[in-house]
């Protein structure tokens, strides 16, 4: 009786066996049955290929990267802050002494923060596009929940070393002390520099012009579109304005209160009721967009300038301490990415590599864990197979051992 109860087990798994192998080859045929062990050892052996490969990242490439995210996050502080404020001053000694103290506050209290923030940001980025890249080789979506779980988890774990600050500030700031300017290449590099800066400020400017007075002639004509009420006031309010700078091209940054008055009655003759306020706003934006053009042109003017600077413009009308400022910004983020790369790749991803270590083997012991981040039918079928096989071998060493009892 036991041993026909016992066969009818075995025929039964069996069964189980063949539907279960039957489903495996139609569906995975071209991969090995891995049990969820099985998996996770290989899924470990490939993170930590990954992360290997963050040390093979050129010095050329982190420095690149970090420069542009570094210049990305305090363009609008040296624009807005520093530069403006100094460039509408009205002589060279008022605008280097504005620029010399504006720059040790920010160097003080800002900027070695938001260097090592942007370093601390472009390691995880970097380590999550080395992640990503591996993914599109062919690569077993079946891992994505853990890798994703890891690389969190380790990124969590991950303390930036800021002892480094201290120092980082002293390189800052002795780099934007520095006003000499050796050559003429970097000369011109300071000048392309500073084009690049001041265009780009431009366009937006334009941009936001154009929000606020709506579409010209040619768009309504040939999108028909129409102004609203708000948008025909901020357009009566430009036009006039306009006429002001023509007038003054010189202009300070500010208009005075006398001026805001005569320009609300020659609108308010013209039929368009204008606030104080929007008057203001309008201006300030065309005024921006007025300074901004003749720092091109003075820009233009300065590509000749690096013979008169060698001679601190001594008999010369020609004046370029902007552009010597922009040297001053581009070589501290040429100096500051250097001194970030150089921490990266001697402290930072090293330490990261030894917190994804010890993620992936807390994640090793913790059964549950695995059974969380590792899921799907592939997963449950080879678990499955496994199963059925040992019951059936069992339950055939059985068989086998009864039949020699008999």
């Amino acid at each position: 009786m036991v041993r026909e109860s016992v066969e009818q087990q075995a025929d039964a798994f069996k069964a189980s066996r063949f539907n279960l192998e039957t489903e495996w080859k139609n569906n995975y045929p071209r991969l090995r049955e891995l049990d969820r062990n099985e998996l996770y050892e290989k899924a470990k052996n490939e993170i930590l290929d990954e992360v290997i490969s963050l040390s093979q990242v050129t010095p050329k490439h982190w420095e690149s990267i970090l420069q542009k995210k570094l210049w990305e996050r305090v363009s609008t502080h040296v624009i807005e802050n520093i530069y403006l404020p100094a460039a509408q001053t009205m002589n060279s000694g008022t605008f280097n002494t504005t620029v010399d103290i504006k720059l040790k506050q920010w160097t003080d209290k800002q900027l070695p923060h938001k260097a090592l923030e942007v370093a601390w940001e472009t390691l995880q980025e970097e380590f999550a596009r080395f992640m990503a890249e591996y993914k599109g080789k062919d690569q077993d979506d079946i891992f994505d929940k853990l890798k994703e779980a890891v690389k969190e988890e380790s990124i969590k774990r991950h303390k930036w070393n800021e002892r480094a600050m201290d120092s980082l500030r002293v390189i800052q700031h002795n780099a934007l002390e520095d006003r000499s300017i050796t050559d003429k290449p970097q000369w011109d590099a300071a000048i392309q520099f500073m084009e690049e800066t001041l265009q780009s400020r431009l366009k937006d400017t334009d941009s936001v012009i154009a929000d606020m007075v709506g579409p010209d002639w040619k768009q309504r004509w040939l999108s028909w579109k129409n102004r609203t009420p708000e948008q025909h006031i901020r357009n009566e309010t430009k036009n006039e304005l306009e006429r002001l700078l023509k007038l003054h091209e010189d202009h300070t940054a500010y208009l005075a209160n006398d001026e805001v008055t005569t320009v609300r009655k020659n609108l308010e003759s013209r039929g368009v009721e204008v606030d104080p306020v929007l008057i203001k706003d309008t201006w300030h934006q065309l005024y921006r967009r007025h300074f901004l053009q003749k720092a091109l042109l003075h820009c233009n003017l300065c590509r000749r300038g690096f013979y008169y600077y060698q001679r601190h413009f001594v008999d010369s009308e020609l004046e370029c301490n902007d552009v010597v400022l922009f040297w001053r910004i581009q070589r501290m983020l040429a100096i500051t990415a250097n001194t970030l790369r150089q921490q990266l790749t001697n402290t930072e991803v090293r330490r990261l590599e030894k917190n994804v270590k010890e993620v992936l083997e807390d994640f090793g012991e913790d059964t549950e864990k695995k059974v969380q981040l590792i899921t799907g039918r592939r997963v449950q079928l080879a678990e499955d197979l496994k199963k059925v096989r040992e019951i059936q071998e069992k339950l055939e060493a059985f068989i086998e051992a009864l039949h020699k009892e008999k």
